[in-house]
């Protein structure tokens, strides 16, 4: 490996292992606001459990979202020294603001946890709202200065010189909204099919009329209702997104699609692998005219290939198996939700077959998939630029050449790490049975179910 791949590698291990809890870290306490909204409306105790457990996995989250945050943050200063010099003259105002957006997040959610029984629930409602604002304006404010690296702004640069520099235009470059919008409706859609997988799998271990099932089912429904919502409006954001790379980043589009030659009426090519020698999509299916149609909302919109630019500033074309991983995600969810809502609201069924359950628990992995596939496409697309025709990655990374054994290191304790979280919540869990919490909220102590959970 070269020294420049194996500082991507590093980054890029550790981004792919921080965005997981930084994901879930937007979505959960949404999830959690929702919980508490309909235990407001309803005084439906089951609601209230719902949200007091999942505060529990949100803090064993927030334990590993702040240091693998934090590493992510030094590594950028460490590996991309060149970047993180315009990034400071030009693209500093999020990072600034970044600190308040976490500070309000924290600020309530201690609120929440420590004061749980001594505030109303009223106060409860409010305070998991700043908590869910603090933890969306965080990762909007970062995911700011990757938007800012597809489209830059505010400033001119010339012979490495930076001058003109306008910092509110760096702030608000052309994709900050679709960017903004795309980050927090995926993390938001996450974490909804996250407690929708546990509520499934919960579900199918759990006899059908027994009070868990019932509380479970609960669960899976407005987790399905609030996943299918965002899933949706991360489908519409996704052709907001389509058109900003046709009209900023078009080489990133033709490699999406495995686009090679400039032509309206372009089709859209889905499934399949890019092959650089024949310059097709081999194993695709085609649908006439979609492309320009996504491009431009018309079908003789001229769509440019990947052969109008040289070879050397082509993405990887592997990028386009990345963005139909991503779009294939989110068209399963947006079914599954559909399906789910149908069989228990339309059909009145309040029992799921087995096969539809596991499908349900399958969701909440491949959501997380998603975040992962839609994040390397964002960044590795780009390439070879870190700041789009105008910084190249090759020019802003290090010149440290001893990076292996820290790419070796570090992945080991990201599996470490990661094992450690899964265990942490398995044993809290365990001991820690829902029928427990189930008997003492409602004032009741049934041995019999002591040991179901």
């Amino acid at each position: 490996m070269s020294d420049i791949l194996i500082a991507r590698s590093l980054f890029g291990t550790t981004m792919a292992f921080h965005i997981i809890f930084a994901t879930l870290g937007i979505g959960l306490p949404f999830m959690i606001l929702v919980a508490e909204l309909m235990f407001f409306k309803t005084k439906d105790k089951d609601y209230s459990i719902m949200a007091r457990r999942w505060t529990k996995a949100k803090a064993v989250l927030l334990g590993i979202a702040i240091p693998s945050g934090t590493i992510a943050g030094v590594q950028l200063s460490l590996l991309w020294p060149g970047f993180m010099e315009v990034v400071g003259r030009v693209m500093a105002l999020p990072f600034q603001i970044e600190i308040y957006a976490f500070f309000i997040e924290a600020l309530f959610l201690s609120i929440y946890v420590y004061a749980y029984d001594r505030i109303s629930s009223k106060a409860r409602v409010i305070s998991l709202a700043l908590v869910t604002f603090g933890a969306l304006a965080s990762a909007v404010l970062i995911s700011n200065v990757h938007a800012f690296e597809g489209t830059p702004a505010g400033f001119k640069m010339e012979n490495g010189k930076i001058y003109d520099v306008d910092p509110w235009a760096a702030f608000f470059n052309p994709s900050f909204f679709v960017t903004a919008g795309h980050v927090a409706l995926t993390a938001l859609m996450t974490g909804a099919f996250v407690t929708a997988a546990v509520a499934a799998f919960k579900m199918l271990k759990t006899p059908f009329e027994s009070r868990l099932y019932r509380h479970h089912l609960k669960a899976l429904m407005i987790s399905l209702v609030i996943g299918g919502i965002f899933s949706l409006a991360s489908a519409v954001n996704g052709h907001a997104s389509a058109q900003y790379l046709h009209k900023y980043q078009p080489e990133k589009l033709a490699a999406a699609e495995g686009l090679f030659e400039t032509q309206s009426h372009a089709p859209l090519a889905i499934g399949g692998f890019t092959n650089r020698e024949t310059q097709e999509v081999d194993w695709a299916i085609e649908i006439p005219w979609a492309l320009s149609f996504l491009a431009g909302n018309r079908f003789d919109t001229v769509v440019k290939g990947l052969n109008d630019y040289p070879e050397e500033d082509w993405p990887p074309l592997f990028v386009h198996t990345l963005f139909n991983g991503m779009v294939a995600i989110g068209t399963i969810t947006i079914l599954l939700s559909i399906v789910g809502f149908v069989w228990n609201k339309f059909l009145k069924k309040d029992r799921f077959p087995k096969w539809l359950l596991w499908l349900f628990v399958a969701s909440g992995p491949l959501s997380v998939l998603s975040i992962e596939f839609g994040w390397i496409f964002a960044c590795t697309g780009r390439q070879p630029w870190t700041i789009y025709h105008m910084l190249r990655t090759s020019d802003s990374v290090t010149t440290q050449t001893n990076l292996g054994p820290l790419f070796a290191i570090f992945s080991g304790v990201y599996v470490i790490l990661g094992i450690t979280v899964i265990l942490v919540l398995y044993y809290y869990f365990k001991r820690n049975p829902l029928i427990q919490e189930i008997n003492a909220i409602e004032g009741k102590n049934d041995e019999n179910n002591v040991t179901i959970n």
